[in-house]
């Protein structure tokens, strides 16, 4: 078994908004507790953090992300039986073997949503681990939700404090209905958990945006117009290029981003061509607002 050892690693930021680097770790070998401080300080700072080059099976990518917390089993797809040994791990796969799809989102394009936000309890976090890229497309874009927050108007920032929404848990960020669902045509009728609107992180106690994903959202309480023109506004901020970064993935690469404070998505990508990914994600805590720190 390897032991732990405390590496010395370089943090790259990206110079967008939100992501950097970790250069000089290999994460087959369980970081020391120094180096496990420099990670998780550089995540808080960053929100996304890219791991390079890395040569991973299953055991050690779940060994990694076990560092920063218990894991969710995976989530619920859209009509898809897959069966894999590790059920914290999903299959993120547009590759069929004899007729069947072997992962889940296929080569769709993925909406602008934070994971699993439909739950009562939200993951802290999530991990991507690239085995097989397309030669182009399906990046991964992410937004950096402080930021978002930090600079909305300040009416609007007044307007949404104490405010909750409804996230919808009947369709995925591809807008697939999900296996053992219902579509529902008011968003007021959407299944789902209640959320702030504003979210205090734990750790940074900054406050950050937290919308989970605009297909039949509901700021509870208001007309339904009012809601929908709220979150139309609310949306048309929160997706300025200004808060992006975007991820072009390489075999090898290992990316974890902070649920809590950042948003991601996906670009669609040629069908014909393979798509591999394993994710796994951190279970996670209530969200909350902390009216102290506004």
């Amino acid at each position: 078994m390897d032991t732990a050892s405390n590496t010395r690693i370089t943090v790259k930021p990206s110079g967008a908004a939100l992501a950097a680097d970790i250069v000089g770790l290999d994460l087959s070998r369980p970081p020391g507790q120094d180096t496990y401080a420099q990670i998780r300080k550089a995540w808080n700072d960053h929100l996304v953090l890219r791991f390079r080059g890395q040569k991973l099976d299953d055991p050690q990518f779940l060994n990694f992300a076990r560092l920063f917390g218990e894991l969710d089993s995976a989530p619920i797809h859209a009509g898809k039986d897959v069966v894999n040994p590790y059920p914290e791990i999903t299959v993120m796969s547009n590759i069929k073997v004899n007729g069947k799809s072997i992962g889940n989102l296929g080569h769709y394009e993925a909406v602008w949503h934070s994971d699993m936000s439909y739950n009562e309890r939200t993951p802290i976090g999530s991990l991507l681990y690239a085995l097989e890229v397309p030669p182009v497309g399906g990046n991964t874009g992410f937004s950096n939700m402080y930021a978002a927050y930090d600079t909305l108007p300040a009416e609007l920032k007044r307007e949404i404090v104490g405010k909750t929404c409804r996230h919808d848990s009947s369709r995925n960020s591809a807008g697939e209905l999900r296996k053992g669902f219902k579509d529902v045509a008011d968003p007021r009728e959407a299944p789902g958990a209640n959320h702030p609107i504003i979210r205090t992180h734990p750790e940074t106690r900054r406050n950050a945006l937290f919308l989970g994903r605009r297909q039949s959202a509901y700021i509870n309480g208001l007309p339904l117009d009012e809601s929908e023109d709220l979150l139309n506004r609310l949306w048309a901020h929160a997706t300025q290029p200004a808060f992006e970064w975007y991820q072009v993935w390489q075999v090898g690469d290992l990316v974890m981003w902070d649920n809590r404070s950042a948003m991601h998505r996906r670009d669609a990508f040629d069908p014909d061509t393979r798509r591999l990914m394993h994710r796994t994600q951190i279970k996670g805590d209530q969200p909350f607002f902390d009216p102290a720190t506004a």
